[in-house]
C-alpha cells in the first residue's frame, strides 16, 4: 500500500470540500506558475521555479520535459533527485480527492531516474535510485532502486543486480 494520510469527509464528496483542504489563491497562484512552467523550454529556469515557488525538492541536473504536470495543491510534497528525468506529459500527485476521504502523501524520487512519458505517478509512492519506469505506466506503488517496471498495472519488468551484489 501507498504511504498517504487519509482525512474522512462528511457531506459531499471530498472534492466539493477541496477549499477547506487548500487555500484559493494557493490554487489558482500555483495552478498558473504550473501552466507555464509546462511550456517552459529551459530547464534551468523550470527548476527554479520548482524550487523557489513551489517549494518542491529538485536535485541537480534533474530534467522536466515538455508537459510534466506536477501535483496543484501540494507540490511542496514532491521531491525529485539529481539527473532524474521526467518524461513529457508525465503527472505527478500528492493528493486524491475521492467520495468519502481525501488523501494526501510524499512523491520521493530518486537519483538517476528515468520516468517515460505519459506516465502517472500517485501519492505516496517512492521510487528509488537508478529506476526506470516505461512510458504510459501508473505508479501506484514503491519502486525499488535499480529496478525496471513499467505498465497498468504496474509490474516489475526487470530487477538490475548492483555491481556490488555479485562481490
Amino acid at each position: 500500500m501507498r504511504d498517504v494520510e487519509r482525512y474522512p469527509v462528511e457531506g459531499p464528496n471530498s472534492l466539493w470540500q477541496i477549499y477547506s483542504t487548500v487555500s484559493r489563491v494557493k490554487g489558482i497562484c500555483n495552478f498558473i506558475v504550473i501552466q507555464i512552467t509546462r511550456y517552459c523550454p529551459s530547464l534551468s529556469l523550470k527548476n527554479w521555479i520548482y524550487r523557489h515557488l513551489l517549494g518542491m525538492k529538485v536535485g541537480e541536473h534533474a530534467a522536466f520535459a515538455l508537459m510534466v504536470m506536477v501535483d496543484v495543491f501540494f507540490p511542496e510534497r514532491i521531491s525529485v533527485g539529481k539527473n532524474t528525468i521526467i518524461g513529457y506529459n508525465t503527472t505527478i500527485l500528492t493528493h486524491e480527492y475521492l467520495i468519502n476521504e481525501y488523501r494526501l502523501g510524499n512523491v520521493t524520487i530518486g537519483d538517476h531516474v528515468m520516468i517515460g512519458a505519459n506516465t502517472t505517478i500517485l501519492p505516496g509512492v517512492t521510487i528509488g535510485d537508478y529506476a526506470i519506469i516505461a512510458a504510459g505506466s501508473v505508479v501506484h506503488k514503491d519502486v525499488a532502486p535499480h529496478t525496471f517496471v513499467g505498465g497498468n498495472p504496474m509490474q516489475v519488468i526487470e530487477k538490475k543486480i548492483k555491481e556490488t551484489d555479485t562481490a
